[in-house]
This record gives structure tokens, sequence and C-alpha cells, in this order.
């Protein structure tokens, strides 16, 4: 990933905090066919990324012929929108400025291994469940669910768990621009109707130290 130095990740625990709030992951590993991208939730537990994967998957099938660990990739985007040169003081003052995109996103690379045991499939598929149901007001949980259903669908899934090795994030946030063209992008960013606009303003806001005003 290009990363010039301004827009590395604030700290260890932003890159972590981003992949708790948006577990929702790009995974990426080579295979001899080619390159093979799967896209899903993935929980970040003691130093590990755990997830599963349907066994009619290639990559399950592939791993399963190649008992070793091999090396994969997982991105986690976090919010990301774009900035307009019209939010700049300095494009009406100078006349300069282009369009651009803000974002933040943390690259995961990892030995992913397979995990059959049935044991902690099922106890990967409680917590899973269990971090993504706690913001509803009754919350379901993996119990409510027929015995025989979560035993049919445990039998076609495969616990995987990637042991991180390397971990960087790049937060593109304005870092680059002058305070008062920060302001202006925070501005932009909060004024918009997207959710995810308004949460890329608030990681400006912090990033760049702007006040409230």
């Amino acid at each position: 990933m290009y990363l010039p130095k301004h827009f590395s990740a604030p700290s260890d625990e932003a890159l972590l905090a981003l992949i708790h709030r948006y577990p929702f992951a790009t995974l990426i590993a080579s295979l001899p066919t080619g390159l093979e991208v799967n896209h899903l939730p993935l929980s970040l537990q003691a130093g590990r990324l755990c997830g599963h994967l349907a066994r009619a998957n290639p990559l399950w099938q592939h791993w399963q012929q190649n008992a070793s660990a091999q090396v994969v990739m997982a991105v986690f985007h976090g919010p990301h929108a774009y900035v307009s040169p019209s939010w700049y003081p300095s494009k009406t003052q100078r006349g300069k400025g282009v369009p651009t995109w803000n974002y933040v996103v943390v690259h995961v690379q990892g030995q992913l291994r397979l995990i059959e045991e049935a044991d902690w499939l099922r106890e990967h598929l409680r917590v899973l469940t269990a971090q993504h149901e706690a913001e509803f007001e009754q919350p379901w949980q993996l119990e409510d669910a027929p015995a025989d259903d979560i035993e049919q669908m445990m039998q076609v899934t495969v616990g995987i768990s990637i042991e991180i090795t390397q971990l960087t994030g790049k937060w593109k946030v304005s870092q680059n621009q002058p305070l008062e063209n920060q302001q202006g992008v925070w501005q932009g960013l909060q004024a918009s109707e997207a959710s995810h606009a308004r949460d890329l303003a608030a990681i400006v806001q912090a990033v760049n130290g702007l006040n409230g005003k």
C-alpha cells in the first residue's frame, strides 16, 4: 500500500478500534488458479482474526490440500467520502484545488489456518453473533435456533484463524492541507446527509485537532 508518512495511522489502538467497529473484511489469498477474494466478517481475538467459510468455498478446498499455514491479506475499510475542492477556502482565494477522496483503511497480513474442531466453531459463532446482536433490545442468540439447524450449518462450515504478522493502516484525512482547508473539509463532510461522510468528519476533526466551531 502506498503510504506517505503524513497519512500513517495515528496509533496501533486506532487500527484495532477500526477493525472492531468495521469488522466486514475483504480477504485476499493467492491460489495456484490466481487471486481468490472473499468478503466476510472477522472478529479480533487475542491477536488473531477469527472467521468461518463455507466448505464449498475454493479457499477452503485449497487449504485442505495444503496443511501448512499460508499468507493472506485482510482489508478493513472504515468510512470514506469524496472531497470537493469547493470546500477549500484556498480554492476561492487562489483558484487552486482539485477533488480527492478521504478514507481510513487497515491492512492485516497473517498466516491462515483452518480449524475443524466443532467446539471452536460453535464458540466462534456464539461470540460473533453476540458482538453484532449487542445493539438490539432483544439480542438473538445461537441457542435460539433449533439445535439440528445449527448442527447442519456447522457441518458445511469451517473455521479460520489468522495469526497477525503485519498490521498497517492509512488515515487519508486531509493532513496535507492547510488548517483552513481541513476546517472546510470537516464542515463539508459534516453537512452531508450520508452517515459515512459524517463518521469521516469526526475522524478528520480528531486527527487534525480541529476545534468545534
